[in-house]
Order: structure tokens, then C-alpha cells, then sequence
């Protein structure tokens, strides 16, 4: 069983949500429980009585509990459904636990008392049954409750207004308790769609980028395959002839056939590549779309562009886990110069699965961060910690990940940079602030 602070947002508030049903019910159970006890029942209610009530009562707690349980399963994944074997039973413990109770009115002086103790007794039942049934089957099932009521009441020797009194009151507590644990119910579900939809999200990125990779290679394949078809089909009737051109259209077919490699290895190494610059904006991007508040500090810092592209593809695998892995409200990136190196830094307080918060094993490289889908496309790195660290030990660096101050998770790329605003190399300057445009 998962700790609470290892539990996701959604999962915690699923206990929550479950235990406060939970205690509705045994709270019920629990008072009605000590009212059995009263002194005027002992005394006055018959020995039978005394006796099968609390029994009743206690069985009622116990079937109502699983009748909740399996109806909150229920409302949770629509389509599904409960039968009469599950229902019948916590209903037939309801019944005769309020019959217990009207019968030990009619025998003893409760006055004051029945409104609540049968409350007490209908709790239960009504905790799993308000679930179970749509809205309108549910305010039907509570106008055949205050007709019945309404005759039940009346043979304990109580008159019109407090007959009045007891069925509104019953009526009033079944009530605020069903549109409580209904309302609560349909709020979790509520949150586990927008968890679902965010997921959705994500793999529709990475599927909208294999299919743009998919188009690119097949731009450029299918053109360079037609050519090279025709050609060798050319070549191969010159040399059934004899003719001396079947060498050089065979030399033609493979000059097409080299280009072609090196336009695919060109895409490749395109898709593979990370740049800084465009990773920024689309962390920003995503994030906020997703309900993330995200922050991103970059100076404007000249870098080359080995050190661009191993710092995208962290902001990319980080940008990816906290979406997938983690239950962050915010977010924060930083790109600072620290003596003679970049510092990268990503943070952001959804820790709850530890690792898995911020860099964990990451199927898609962002949810439409960069032009990436992450796993399977590094060149031998793969994803997560290991294949970052690989990624930046290409170029001198370190990842160093760990919780933060504040329970948060945070993400350290480390890499050494001898004068950060000149130099040989080719070099792209990160743009200042939070614009980061292209």
C-alpha cells in the first residue's frame, strides 16, 4: 500500500473522498448504535428488542459498507452496473434496522429522538444507493420513502405535526447526505478525465510527431526510389543491348542512392537534435496549457551548439516527466552562467513519485516540446537519467537530480563552457528572460 505523500494528486484525493464516505456511514452506525443503549429502551422496549436492534444496526453498517464500496467502483466507470444480489441486501439491512427503531418508539418514549435515530438507520443504505441510481430514480426512491414514512410514523402514537416533523427531518438529513456523496463523486471523476485528457494529450503529441517524421521520409525516399527505379530499369535494358550508357545511368542510380542516405541521416540528425532556444518556448507552451504555472529565467548566454542541443534535450525528458510522472501545480527553468559553466535547473513541486516526478523514464520527449518523441530516437542514449547523463557527457557535463527545498524535484545540467560570449565554435545565443520566441 502506497504512502500518502507517495500517492498522486487524484489518488489523494480518491482516499479522501472514499474515507469521508466511509465515516458518513460509521458515523450513522456509531450514533444509532449509543441511542440503542438509552436508558428509556433498556427499560421500556421489549427484551427482544434490545437485543436484535444493535444487531441490526451492526449488520447494516457491515452490508452498507460493501454496497458503498462496490457503488462508488461503479459511478467511477461508467457502463458498469449493479445487481439485485448486491442491492438487496443493504436494503433489506436498512428496512429492518428502521423497523427496529419505529418498533422500539412504539414501545418506549423517544420523544425527540426518532427524527435522528431514524436518520441514523437510513444513512447507510442511502450513502451507496444515491450512486447506484440516476438523479431521477433517486428523487423518486425518496418520495416512496416519505410516503411510507408518512405511514409508519403515525403507528407509534405520534400525531400529525410530529409525524410532520420526523419524516421532514428524516427526509432532510437522507437528503444533504446523498447530494454530498453524489456531488463528491462526480468532482473525483471530473478530476480523473482531466488527468486522463492531459495523458491523451501527450501521446496525440508523440503521434502527431512520428506521423511528421513518417511524411518527411517518405518526401524524400519516394521521390529518390522512383528515380532510382526508372533508372535501373533503363540501365538494365542498355545493357541487355549492349549499350555502353547502362554504366552510367548505374552510376547515376548510385549517386541517387548516396544523396538519398544523406538526406535521411540529414532528417535524423534533425530529429534528434534539441535546440535550447525552441525547447524554452514549448516547455512554456505545454505547461501552461496543462494547468502548469511555468517559469522560465534565461539570460542571454551565447552557447554552442552541441551545449544547445544537450541542454534542450533535458528541458525536453524534464518537460515530458512532469507532465506524465508527476502532479506539479508549478514549474520553474533556469539557464545561468556559474563559473566557466551553464547551469540548467529545473524544479517543480509534483514530487510525489520521487524520480519519476521529474526525470523518470519518459516515453515521449514532451508532449509537443520540440520536434522529438523521446525514447527510440536518441542516437543510442535513450531516455530518462541514463541517456541524459550520456547526452551530456558528449559534451563535459553532469545531471544531478534529487528533491528540492519545499518538497520539490529538482533537475541539475552542469556543462563547462570556456568563455561563454566568444570563441570558434558556432555559437546561438539564448534569448533573455522569459520571451524565449523563435
Amino acid at each position: 500500500m502506497k504512502s500518502w505523500s507517495g500517492r498522486s494528486g487524484p489518488a489523494k484525493v480518491d482516499v479522501y473522498t472514499r474515507v469521508t464516505a466511509y465515516m458518513l456511514l460509521w458515523a450513522a452506525v456509531f450514533v444509532l448504535g449509543l441511542l440503542l443503549l438509552i436508558r428509556p429502551i433498556r427499560h421500556e422496549a421489549p427484551l427482544l428488542l434490545v437485543v436484535v436492534a444493535p444487531l441490526f444496526n451492526l449488520a447494516n453498517g457491515i452490508l452498507c459498507h460493501r454496497f458503498l464500496r462496490r457503488a462508488m467502483d461503479v459511478y467511477l466507470r461508467p457502463g458498469t452496473a449493479l445487481g439485485p444480489r448486491e442491492i438487496l441486501p443493504a436494503a433489506a439491512a436498512g428496512a429492518a434496522t428502521a423497523a427496529a427503531v419505529l418498533a422500539e418508539a412504539a414501545t418506549a418514549d423517544l420523544t425527540g429522538l426518532l427524527p435522528g435515530m431514524l436518520g441514523a438507520a437510513l444513512v447507510p443504505f442511502v450513502a451507496g444507493h444515491c450512486l447506484v441510481f440516476p438523479i431521477r430514480t433517486v428523487v423518486l426512491h425518496q418520495t416512496l420513502l416519505t410516503g411510507v414514512l408518512l405511514a409508519a410514523v403515525p403507528l407509534t402514537g405520534r400525531g400529525t405535526w410530529p409525524t410532520v416533523f420526523t419524516v421532514t427531518t428524516v427526509l432532510f438529513i437522507t437528503g444533504w447526505l446523498a447530494v454530498t456523496i453524489r456531488l463528491s463523486l462526480w468532482v473525483l471523476g471530473v478530476l480523473y478525465e482531466l488527468r486522463e485528457a492531459r495523458d491523451v494529450q501527450a501521446r496525440l503529441a508523440v503521434a502527431e510527431e512520428r506521423l511528421r517524421f513518417g511524411r518527411d521520409l517518405h518526401d524524400i525516399l519516394g521521390r529518390n526510389l522512383s528515380v532510382i527505379a526508372l533508372k535501373s530499369e533503363l540501365a538494365v535494358q542498355l545493357a541487355r543491348r549492349g549499350r555502353p550508357e547502362a554504366v552510367d545511368q548505374m552510376i547515376e542510380v548510385q549517386r541517387i542512392a548516396q544523396e538519398s542516405q544523406r538526406e535521411v541521416r540529414d532528417v535524423v540528425r534533425g530529429y534528434r537534435e534539441a535546440d535550447l532556444r525552441v525547447e524554452l518556448e514549448g516547455a512554456r507552451g505545454v505547461l501552461d496549457a496543462a494547468g502548469i504555472d511555468c517559469a522560465v529565467d534565461t539570460p542571454g548566454l551565447a552557447l554552442p551548439d552541441e551545449v544547445q542541443a544537450a541542454l534542450g534535450w533535458v528541458v525536453r525528458e524534464t518537460t515530458t516527466n512532469v507532465l506524465r510522472h508527476g502532479d506539479a501545480r508549478h514549474c520553474a527553468i533556469a539557464v545561468r552562467e556559474e563559473e566557466g559553466a551553464v547551469l540548467l535547473t529545473v524544479e517543480n513541486d509534483g514530487a510525489g513519485g520521487g524520480a519519476g516526478a521529474g526525470v523518470g523514464s519518459g516515453a515521449g520527449a514532451g508532449a509537443g516540446v520540440g520536434a522529438a518523441a523521446g525514447s527510440g530516437v536518441g542516437a543510442g542514449a535513450g531516455s530518462g537519467l541514463a541517456g541524459l547523463r550520456e547526452r551530456l557527457a558528449a559534451v563535459g557535463g553532469t545531471l544531478e537530480a534529487g528533491p528540492g527545498e519545499g518538497g520539490t524535484f529538482r533537475v541539475t545540467a552542469r556543462v563547462p563552457v570556456a568563455g561563454t560570449g566568444s570563441g570558434t565554435r558556432t555559437r546561438t545565443r539564448v534569448p533573455t528572460g522569459t520571451e524565449a520566441t523563435p
